[in-house]
């Protein structure tokens, strides 16, 4: 992992958007059905918003910019990249986690509670 991923990382972190500090209080410290997820994650080439490693879950929180063709462009590329690694992509925009919070937290909670489910490869 490259110098500069890590400290874009934690410059992310600390510029984290509104729809992220939100979901991040709910994710932090095992208290979403005990899963441990670590926020602005680095993966090969990609910084993920939050990542359980160990359910291999992914959970990105997106902007405006990922609702235009080069963005969702983007994204099905990052998703592939993430999805041949084993890792599972649920994606929300930023207005969903802002205005729908409890049913993004459903749904995060679901994958997680499916993952558990899941044999280990």
């Amino acid at each position: 992992m490259s110098n500069a991923l890590v400290l874009l990382a934690r410059r992310l972190r600390a510029h984290s958007t509104d729809a992220e500090t939100l979901i991040w209080r709910f994710l932090r410290s095992r208290q979403l059905a005990g899963a441990k997820f670590r926020r602005q994650y680095p993966v090969g080439p990609y910084i993920l918003d939050f990542c359980c490693e160990e359910l291999k879950l992914v959970v990105e929180i997106d902007g405006s910019q990922h609702l235009e063709p080069n963005g969702i462009k983007e994204d099905q590329k990052r998703t592939r990249f993430l999805e041949r690694r084993g890792l599972r992509v649920l994606r929300f925009d930023n207005h969903q986690v802002l205005t729908e919070t409890e049913a993004v937290l459903a749904c995060i909670w679901e994958a997680v509670e499916r993952a558990r489910l899941l044999p280990s490869p």
